[in-house]
């Protein structure tokens, strides 16, 4: 064989194996488990779509063995032609497997670790550190303000924060390590998604879906072209919590998917951390909810990165914003700073205020207003109150 010939073909080897892989992947009814078994047979994939009937026959059953060795389905010749297609068109676009030596190992010793994930953005944050943050979709303005700070900070310390796209507690969390890595942090942030990741969403998320493409790592599991589907969202919380070293949750109600992706993080043994809120709130239950059953009560980011065992440099925390979740905000106009102060630090109505500072309802309402438009007090559901730090 000449040299000219060899990178070809060396090319239309890996062309071939990815298919396989991206064939195996689509095949109604074979999962991570029948995947591994066949491996373990046969090698690679295209060992699997080679192998005589015989042999297949004692490890899948004779319905798929028959699958297996027909000519692929046309959606599924059609996927894999669409997928590496994709692939050309930009170098950022990448399919990882089992077989890259890139698969982020804590995922791979996982029991379920998926055989294809699409990727988009920067390949090299699959080896970094990594810990999860997820919360609330309808998180508080207070809660958001936390979790983008507390990301911004552990990036800044070295750690890529792992989230799902969503709204509330996982965009802030992206947002904060994106923040950081403009502030020149090596660390960045991953969002797993349930959807193809050709497809945004929500599509509210389409500048976040932009940044993170340009400056973090986009991955799937779903064949491109995946709609956003309710069964495939907790299936991707498996992945985020196997990335992770550990799994932070800010704001979550006791029926929170979050608690799902923390009972995942404790079955894998990673550790989790939730940060505590006011009793009378219910987005801070399943949070109180974890402490109880042991996880870690987390007041900064210094407990995170001490739990562990990240040593971050003060030349890497310098351009970060404060670790602790009460953090300085704006400054309340100074007639208003007696009735901020009444506040406290529990959501509370108009009569308890009324109670605290005398005032009439109406003047009140106009006071709080005030302060609402000042980015100091955040109005709640049940016409309550909290202010924002």
């Amino acid at each position: 064989m000449n040299n000219t010939s060899e990178p070809t073909d060396l090319h239309i080897d890996a062309l071939q194996e990815r298919a396989a892989w991206l064939r195996l992947s689509l095949t109604p009814g074979i999962g991570p488990a029948t995947t591994r078994e066949l491996l373990k047979h046969f090698g690679l994939p295209t060992a699997i779509f080679s192998a005589p009937l015989s042999a297949l026959k004692p490890v899948v059953s004779a319905e798929l063995a028959r699958v297996l060795l027909s000519e692929p389905a046309p959606g599924i010749a059609r996927a894999i032609a669409i997928t590496h297609d994709w692939i050309a068109q930009d170098a950022r676009h990448f399919v990882l497997t089992w077989a890259d030596e890139d698969y982020p190992p804590l995922l791979l010793a996982t029991t379920d670790p998926p055989p294809v994930l699409y990727g988009v953005g920067e390949r090299a944050l699959l080896g970094a550190p990594m810990l999860a943050m997820v919360g609330a979709r309808s998180s508080t303005r207070q809660g958001g303000n936390t979790a983008s700070a507390f990301a911004e900070h552990l990036a800044h310390a070295g750690l890529t924060l792992v989230s799902g796209m969503a709204r509330g507690i996982d965009a802030a969390a992206h947002e904060g390590a994106l923040k950081a890595r403009a502030e020149g942090a090596r660390a960045s942030t991953v969002a797993v998604i349930g959807t193809g990741i050709d497809v945004v969403y929500p599509n509210a998320h389409r500048h976040l879906d932009a940044r993170i493409r340009e400056h973090g790592l986009l991955l799937s599991e779903y064949a491109l072209g995946t709609p956003p589907m309710p069964h495939n969202f907790p299936r991707r919380n498996r992945i985020i919590a196997g990335l992770a070293r550990g799994v932070l949750v800010v704001e979550a109600a006791l029926r929170s998917g979050s608690l799902i992706t923390a009972r995942l993080a404790v079955e894998l043994g990673r550790e989790v951390f939730a940060i505590p809120g006011s009793i009378h709130s219910p987005l801070a239950r399943g949070c109180h909810r974890l402490i109880r059953d042991g996880a870690k009560l987390v007041e900064s980011a210094q407990d995170i990165l001490e739990e562990l065992r990240i040593d971050a440099s003060p030349q890497d925390l310098s351009s970060g914003r404060s670790a602790t979740p009460s953090a300085a905000g704006p400054t309340p106009p100074p007639q208003l700073a007696q009735l901020f102060n009444a506040l406290g630090h529990d959501p509370v109505d108009i009569d308890v205020l009324t109670q605290r500072t005398g005032l009439e309802a109406g003047s009140l309402i106009a006071a709080l207003f005030e302060l609402e438009m000042a980015h100091c007090v955040e109005r709640l559901p049940g016409n309550r109150y909290q202010r924002l730090h």
